[in-house]
């Protein structure tokens, strides 16, 4: 619905089963017929998508994969590259002192239609892991563009909290929530999704709540992530807490730093490619 609403013609494309980043996009080769953009959704970030495809035209690159600037580089696969840009190697987690550069792969791509040749058909292929490493062994053009403003990896449990806070502050709103609630409780810098019921003198701060979950009174939630049909007792205080679907939490609790999700990841599930380092 959101994409008919901006005239966008969307094809969603369902995986059999994870195939990873390069190997969803694999998948997606009969609706591809030009050189390509590949964008990861967890990652939100003020680049320019139209300056990001000028400059990968210009080098005549036959992959360019965005970059951006972290402190922390012995937690990442940082990239090193010469002066226009060109990549020579990814590095793994390398000392502050011993790192080519402090640019991580950002989490967009555009892409030649010869990149499609690199991956296998109907496999989990990782892009960062295998698929890039292979392109710059071959020699091929592989360029990084580096841009500023911002960029929220919202695929880790705090920086989604805080992303979803950005976007309130930038609508100049205390919350948000969907359809069908009612809110007898208090609200501030939360997301809260459809069916949502908070009690009297309850408190959601700085949280992120799901479809059809109750929140009973006197509860007070604070940086925590509440999946679909989740009850919260009466009396639960909540810290830093991500709570997954269909769990029930008794009265009177109090939780902090933890998660509690009793149902099990489907099997074959990929690890996080972006974000965490790029080669192994």
């Amino acid at each position: 619905d959101y994409f008919r609403k901006e005239g966008v013609d969307a094809i969603i494309n369902d995986e059999p089963s994870p195939l990873g980043t390069g190997g969803a996009t694999k998948f997606a080769e009969k609706y591809i017929n030009d050189a390509f953009l590949v964008l990861n959704s967890d990652i939100i970030s003020s680049l320019n998508i139209r300056k990001f495809i000028q400059f990968h035209k210009k080098k005549k690159a036959t992959a360019t994969i965005s970059l951006w600037p972290v402190e922390n580089v012995w937690e990442f696969g940082v990239v090193a590259l010469e002066a226009d840009g060109r990549i020579t190697k990814f590095v793994e987690k390398p000392k502050k002192e011993e790192a080519p550069s402090n640019l991580i792969n950002a989490g967009a791509y555009f892409l030649e239609l010869e990149v499609l040749d690199y991956i296998d058909t109907g496999r989990l292929v990782s892009m960062e892991k295998e698929i890039f490493p292979k392109i710059i062994e071959d020699g091929k053009r592989f360029y990084g563009y580096t841009f500023n403003g911002f960029w929220i990896d919202v695929g880790r449990p705090q920086s989604y909290i805080e992303a979803n806070k950005m976007l309130l502050k930038k609508k100049r709103k205390k919350y948000v929530m969907g359809s069908n609630c009612r809110i007898e409780g208090r609200l501030k810098d939360s997301c809260i999704g459809n069916n949502v019921i908070i009690e009297k003198n309850a408190e959601v701060r700085s949280s992120i709540i799901y479809d059809n979950v109750t929140i009973k009174n006197e509860s007070f939630l604070e940086n925590c992530i509440i999946a679909s049909d989740c009850i919260i007792g009466k009396n639960v205080k909540m810290k830093n807490v991500i709570i997954g679907d269909g769990e029930v939490i008794g009265d009177e609790k109090s939780l902090e730093d933890i998660k509690i999700w009793s149902k099990s990841v489907p099997d074959g599930y990929p690890e996080k490619q972006i974000g965490n380092p790029l080669q192994e």
